[in-house]
C-alpha cells in the first residue's frame, strides 16, 4: 500500500475527471458503498474456490465476532447495496462508483495491496446493446485519453452455466491424463477452478491446451447468437476487437459475455480494463433473477500507461496561477489589505488558482517562494502600492517589465494575462 504524493495527484484527478464526464454523458449515476462488508458477501458472490477467497482477502472478526473484510472488488458490493435499497425491482440502471479494492497479492508495478477502481455495473438490461454501449464508452474514453492505438479489445463467450459444465467436466477429464505436464497453479486450480487454467502464463500449460476441448463447441445456439449480435454492434460502432476463445474471468459468477482491454506497455501486468456478464449474481446473493453487465478498470495501471506514452496533458502539475505578496514591514494594515485583495479576485476569477504568501519574509524571499509555487505571475504589495491604490505585477515565466497597474484593473488584467 502506499501514498499519493501533491505532485502525482493532478494525473489522478485528470484521469477520474475524464472517466467521470464520460461516464455522465452515456447518463450512467455514482453509487458509493463502504469498503468493509460481510465476509459472507464475497464468498456467495465471488466463490469460494477462486484466488481472491482462497488467499488474498483481507479478513477479521470484529469485536461481536462477525467475520469482515475489506472489498477486494466492487461488484458485489454494488448488487448488495442496490438489493437492500430497492434499486434493481422492475428497473433498469446505469451505475459506476469508484475508490479502493485490498488484496493480498505479491506487490508489483501497478498491482498493489491497496489498489484503485473505477467500476461500471448495468441491472435489468439482458441483450448484447448494453454490452456495445459499455464497450464502446470505453473505446470513446481512450480515445479522449489519447491511448486508443495503445490498448487492445479481447472479447469472448463463456456461455450459459449448463455449458460450461458440461465443458468443465470434459476440460477436467483431458487436463487430468496430463496433471504431470501442468505448472503447480493449474495443478491446484485443475480441482477448484479449472477454467482459470485456459489462461495460464506458462507455455508448457498452454501447450497442452492446444489440444484441449474448447469451450466454443459447447455454446448453445442463443448464446452464439448472443455472441454474433455483441459483435455486429461493436462492428456498426468502429469498435476493433479480437475474439481471444481462452479469455476466461478469475469470478465464478461470469457467464456469456466477457472482455479485457490489454496493452503490451506494462510488462507483465497488462489489462487495464476487464468485466462481463453476470445475470445469475443478483440472485445468488439473495435477490431476484436480475441481468447484469459491468467492468472495472484499474487506476494505477491506467495512470501508469498515460505517463508512459506521455500522453498526459501540459500543466497538470501546476498547482497555482498566482501568488500574493505582502510587504508589511511589521505593519498589518498591508497584510489586511494583501488579504482582502487575494479573497476579491477568488470570488471574481474562480477558475484562476491563487495562493497567498504566510509566514512574512524579505521581498527576496517572498519572490523566491512565489516562484517555487510554479505561479505565472506575482501580485506585490507593499505600503506605498495600498497609499497609492495599485499593486505591482511581476512575471515569474516570462521576460517582461513589472509593471503597476490599479486595483479596479487587476481582475481584468489577470483573466487575460491567464488565459
Amino acid at each position: 500500500m502506499n501514498d499519493l504524493l501533491p505532485k502525482d495527484s493532478p494525473a489522478w484527478q485528470y484521469l477520474e475527471s475524464t472517466v467521470q464526464d464520460i461516464l455522465a454523458r452515456y447518463g450512467y449515476g455514482e453509487i458509493r458503498f463502504p469498503i468493509l462488508e460481510s465476509t459472507h458477501l464475497f464468498k456467495r458472490g465471488i466463490g469460494e474456490a477462486t484466488d481472491i477467497i482462497e488467499k488474498e482477502m483481507y479478513t477479521f472478526d470484529d469485536r461481536s465476532g462477525d467475520s469482515l473484510s475489506l472489498r477486494p472488488e466492487g461488484t458485489a458490493s454494488c448488487v448488495r447495496a442496490c438489493e437492500q435499497h430497492g434499486l434493481l425491482y422492475n428497473q433498469t440502471q446505469r451505475l459506476w462508483y469508484q475508490g479502493p479494492m485490498f488484496r493480498y497479492e505479491r506487490p508489483q508495478k501497478g498491482r498493489l495491496r491497496q489498489f484503485h477502481q473505477i467500476g461500471v455495473e448495468t441491472f435489468g438490461f439482458g441483450g448484447p446493446d448494453i454490452e456495445a454501449e459499455l464497450i464502446t464508452l470505453l473505446a470513446r474514453l481512450w480515445r479522449e485519453l489519447g491511448i486508443a492505438d495503445s490498448v487492445t479489445l479481447q472479447i469472448n463467450t463463456l456461455g450459459t452455466s449448463e455449458a460450461r459444465h458440461a465443458y468443465r467436466s470434459d476440460l477436467v477429464a483431458y487436463l487430468e491424463s496430463h496433471k504431470e505436464q501442468l505448472d503447480e497453479d493449474s495443478q491446484r486450480r485443475l480441482t477448484t477452478n479449472p477454467l482459470r487454467i485456459l489462461d495460464s502464463k506458462s507455455e508448457s500449460t498452454q501447450r497442452l491446451l492446444n489440444d484441449a476441448p474448447v469451450l466454443n463447441d459447447y455454446l448453445s445456439d442463443e448464446s452464439v447468437a448472443h455472441f454474433d449480435e455483441l459483435k455486429a454492434l461493436l462492428d456498426a460502432a468502429g469498435v476493433s476487437y479480437v475474439v481471444n476463445s481462452r479469455l476466461v474471468r478469475g469470478l465464478d459468477y461470469y457467464s456469456n459475455t466477457v472482455f479485457e482491454w490489454v496493452t503490451t506497455h506494462l510488462g507483465a501486468q497488462g489489462t487495464v480494463c476487464a468485466g462481463g456478464r453476470y445475470d445469475g449474481l443478483v440472485e445468488q446473493l439473495g435477490g431476484k433473477p436480475t441481468t447484469a453487465f459491468g467492468c472495472a478498470m484499474g487506476m494505477e495501471r491506467l495512470v501508469l500507461l498515460l505517463a508512459e506514452l506521455h500522453v498526459l496533458p501540459k500543466g497538470l502539475e501546476q498547482d497555482v496561477d498566482v501568488y500574493i505578496t505582502a510587504l508589511d514591514g511589521g505593519d498589518l494594515s498591508v497584510k489586511k489589505h494583501a488579504f482582502g485583495i487575494a479573497e476579491q479576485l477568488r470570488a471574481s476569477l474562480p477558475s484562476v488558482r491563487i495562493v497567498s504568501h504566510c509566514g512574512g519574509g524579505s521581498f527576496k524571499n517572498q519572490l523566491k517562494r512565489a516562484d517555487k509555487s510554479g505561479a505565472d505571475i506575482a501580485v506585490i504589495i507593499g505600503e506605498t502600492e495600498l497609499e497609492a491604490g495599485v499593486v505591482n505585477i511581476k512575471s515569474l515565466r516570462k521576460d517582461s517589465p513589472q509593471q503597476t497597474i490599479s486595483l479596479d484593473e487587476l481582475p481584468a488584467y489577470l483573466k487575460a494575462e491567464l488565459s
